[in-house]
C-alpha cells in the first residue's frame, strides 16, 4: 500500500485527505481531527487483516478495563473502507522523552499478569505467519533462492511448538520494543496492539535479546530492562529457537519493501547472508 492509496481510503472514511502521515509500514497511520487513524492493507486479498484490526480495538478496551496503560480506541471495532480496515484512536499527548527498553518492563509485567480476556479470544503468536505474504509481496525483487531459503527456515521452526517455557503462558504484546512505547506526561503507555496474542511470555522477552545481539541495543540498556523485569530470557534453553524464528520473520518483513526501496533490498540481502553464513555478529539495521 502506498501513501496515495492510503489517503484515498482516509478521505472515503470521512477524514481530511491532507492529514499528516505519521508512519507508513504494515499500516498507514495519520493524525486527523485530533485523532489517529490507521489504514490497513487490502483486506479483500488478505481478509485476516480486518479481523486483526477489530481485535486490536477489543484489546485496547480490555487493557483499559484492566488498568494497563495503553493507547485507547476512539471507535468500537474496525471499519471496512474501500476494502481496507480502518481504526480510529485517541491521540496521545506529546512525548516527554524517547522511550527506553526499561520503560517496557513494568508494562510487560502488567500484561503478563493478566488472565485471558473475556468476550474475545487472543490468537497464538504466529510469528512466522506473515512470511509467505511478505515474500509474495517482494516478488521478483528478491533472489528466488533467498525466498526458498527463508521458507525452509520457517518450516524448520515448527519445533517451537514443543518448547518448555520458564514462564506461565498467557497474554503477550507480541512485538515488545521500545518503539511500541510512548512516554507521555503520565508515564509510559503501550501502543501498536495488533500483535497481542496468547502464547509463551518468552516471545515478548526475546525481542529485546535480539535487539541487543543484532540491532545495536546497548548492553547497559538491555541489562536495565532485565533487571526491571526480573529475568533474562537468555538463561532459558528455548531462547535460541524463538530468536531464530524472529530473525526469519524479520528478514521476510523487510523483503516486502524491496520492490520500491533500494535500501530495503540491501538490508534484506545483508540479513539473509548473515543467516546463511551462521554469523550472529552481523549488525542489522531497523527499517
Amino acid at each position: 500500500m502506498n501513501e496515495m492509496e492510503a489517503r484515498e481510503v482516509l478521505t472515503a472514511a470521512g477524514f481530511p485527505g491532507d492529514a499528516e502521515l505519521l508512519a507508513l509500514g504494515e499500516n498507514a497511520v495519520f493524525t486527523a481531527d485530533g485523532l489517529v487513524v490507521k489504514v490497513g492493507r487490502d483486506a479483500v486479498r488478505h481478509p485476516e487483516l480486518l479481523e486483526r484490526a477489530g481485535r486490536e480495538v477489543a484489546v485496547a478496551r480490555w487493557l483499559a478495563a484492566a488498568g494497563v496503560p495503553a493507547v485507547r480506541a476512539a471507535e468500537d471495532g474496525a471499519r471496512l473502507v474501500e476494502g481496507h480496515p480502518v481504526t480510529v484512536w485517541h491521540r496521545l499527548p506529546d512525548a516527554v522523552r524517547p522511550a527506553e527498553p526499561r520503560d517496557l518492563a513494568p508494562l510487560l509485567t502488567a500484561v503478563h499478569a493478566l488472565p485471558a480476556p473475556e468476550g474475545f479470544a487472543l490468537p497464538r503468536r504466529e510469528l512466522l505467519g506473515g512470511v509467505e505474504r511478505w515474500l509474495r509481496l517482494a516478488g521478483d525483487a528478491i533472489d528466488p533462492a533467498d525466498a526458498a531459503y527463508l521458507r525452509e527456515r520457517r518450516d524448520g521452526f515448527a519445533v517451537a511448538a514443543a518448547l518448555v517455557p520458564q514462564l506461565p503462558p498467557g497474554p503477550i504484546h507480541g512485538d515488545a520494543l521500545a518503539r511500541n512505547v510512548h512516554v507521555g506526561p503520565d508515564g509510559p503507555v503501550l501502543v501498536d496492539l495488533e500483535t497481542f496474542s496468547s502464547d509463551l511470555r518468552e516471545h515478548d522477552l526475546v525481542v529485546l535479546a535480539l535487539s541487543r545481539d543484532r540491532y545495536g541495543l546497548a548492553a547497559g540498556a538491555y541489562d536495565a530492562f532485565t533487571e526491571a523485569y526480573g529475568w533474562d530470557v537468555r538463561e532459558w534453553d528455548g531462547c535460541g529457537v524463538l530468536r531464530g524464528a524472529r530473525e526469519t520473520a524479520s528478514c521476510a518483513w523487510v523483503a516486502q519493501h524491496a520492490p520500491v526501496n533500494g535500501r530495503a533490498l540491501a538490508e534484506f540481502r545483508r540479513r539473509v547472508a548473515s543467516l546463511r553464513d551462521g554469523d550472529p555478529s552481523v549488525r542489522w539495521y531497523p527499517f
